[in-house]
């Protein structure tokens, strides 16, 4: 609720931000790309992955593609902290601002 809601909404959209670089560097639609994403998702798909050779939903277990599960987990973990480390810097600048007014 509040600020955490959004703080997870932001984070949601960072990690978008991985099949919409996939489809523009595969020459599709990125917004298209997403939409059909989500929609597989959505239809209860559990694991959807972008074919970058026609900009379609697939099974990337299904296609034998598997990602370093290690890499993966780096990823999340370090995005967490960086996250943490960005909204201190921000509470230390609003504080810094209020110190000056007041």
């Amino acid at each position: 609720q509040g600020r955490a809601k959004l703080g997870v909404q932001t984070f949601a959209d960072a990690l978008l931000v991985i099949p919409k670089t996939l489809a523009d560097n595969a020459g599709y639609d990125a917004q298209d790309a997403l939409l059909k994403l989500q929609e597989e998702q959505e239809a209860g798909s559990p694991k959807v992955g972008l074919d970058v050779e026609t900009g379609e939903p697939l099974d990337p277990c299904a296609a034998g593609l598997w990602d370093n599960f290690r890499v993966k987990r780096q990823m999340l973990d370090s995005a967490a902290v960086i996250a943490a480390q960005l909204l201190l810097v921000d509470e230390v600048i609003r504080a810094g601002k209020q110190m000056k007014k007041g």
